[in-house]
């Protein structure tokens, strides 16, 4: 029988810092168990960041601190592409192309647009406007299945399609058609406030757990970590706190929402805030010990990061050469 084909994934993450834990549960670690059913590209998305105003040294230590992350988290540049996005050129060169294709009326829609303007009043600039276009291009180059997204991006991606699909109309079949991907990611809330999600931006410094805190700190946040009055760890509507820190437990154990109940029967959340911390510090453990490594040898970070942007560029530059063959651009 004819082995059925891998389908292309592709996903990427914005280089703003240290991935939290609901980065991690909720997106990269499964990065890494996709790579072994999928043909997947993960990139660092350095030219996105750029619509916000970045700090030159400051940025370039966090795309390659991000890269290494990326690695630590397990994504394996002998299974994966993973590559930094401004390292290949068509991107940009994509980019333009369908906002020629793109109508302003579909980018003034996005809420994502909306939103990032603003929280960022003094800084509302052309570059967040047509983000969703550089977005499409990231997609559509690698001719992409399948697209891990959030909430937030979901609309990002159905614009993707729209311009696929238009473009497919006017100039015949060329790009093919992303769906979204659902992965098994846990949602990661706040320990300050459990009814919203874990971020870096958390005025509550406990309430989010970047993912290569010390283990002590780690521990200490899930001992502060908010609950409810009551004392029965189980998990059902009205427990927000709980109903987390089970979320987390889980994620990092593998154990059914009952098996941690029947664990816990008769004992206080002190003991299970406690087992969560400890449990999250040590599965943690070999990342940041990973992590540590790979930026202690940068040479190889270069080398990795070099070997997956030729790896990118070869495919990328497959799909420009024949957009710009079919918009008419003259080969040269």
């Amino acid at each position: 029988m004819e082995e059925q084909k891998k389908k292309v994934i592709l996903s990427g993450i914005q280089p703003t810092g240290i991935f939290t834990l609901g980065n991690y549960l909720g997106a990269v670690r499964n990065w890494a168990k996709m790579q072994e059913d999928f043909h997947s590209a993960y990139m660092i998305a350095d030219l996105h960041a750029l619509t916000v105003r970045q700090e030159p040294a400051d940025f370039r230590k966090r795309i390659l601190s991000c890269y290494a992350l990326l690695l630590a988290c397990g994504v394996d540049p002998e299974k994966s592409i993973a590559f930094i996005q401004s390292h290949v050129p068509a991107h940009s060169q994509l980019s333009w192309v369908l906002s020629c294709n793109t109508q302003f009326g579909e980018l003034s829609r996005m809420t994502q647009f909306k939103d990032k303007a603003a929280q960022h009043a003094d800084n509302i600039n052309a570059g967040l406007f047509t983000y969703p276009s550089l977005m499409a291009a990231d997609i559509l180059l690698y001719q992409a299945d399948l697209v891990p997204v959030g909430v937030d991006q979901k609309q990002h991606l159905e614009l993707t399609r729209d311009i696929a699909n238009r473009f497919n109309g006017v100039y015949g079949n060329t790009f093919t058609i992303p769906e979204a991907y659902t992965a098994q990611g846990a949602k990661i809330m706040s320990l300050a406030d459990p009814t919203k999600k874990m971020s870096k931006s958390d005025p509550n410094p406990n309430g989010c757990i970047l993912i290569l805190d010390e283990p002590g700190a780690i521990v200490k946040k899930f001992k502060r970590a908010v609950t409810d009055s009551d004392m029965e760890v189980c998990y059902r509507e009205g427990k927000d706190g709980i109903n987390n820190l089970m979320t987390i437990y889980s994620a990092v154990t593998g154990l059914s929402m009952d098996q941690i109940t029947a664990d816990f029967a008769g004992k206080g959340y002190g003991d299970f805030k406690a087992a969560v911390g400890e449990a999250v510090a040590e599965h943690l453990r070999p990342v940041r010990e990973r992590y540590n490594d790979l930026m202690n040898n940068k040479d190889y970070l270069v080398e990795c990061y070099r070997k997956g942007a030729e790896q990118a560029e070869r495919i990328a530059r497959r799909t420009l050469d024949k957009v710009y063959k079919k918009v008419g651009l003259l080969a040269k």
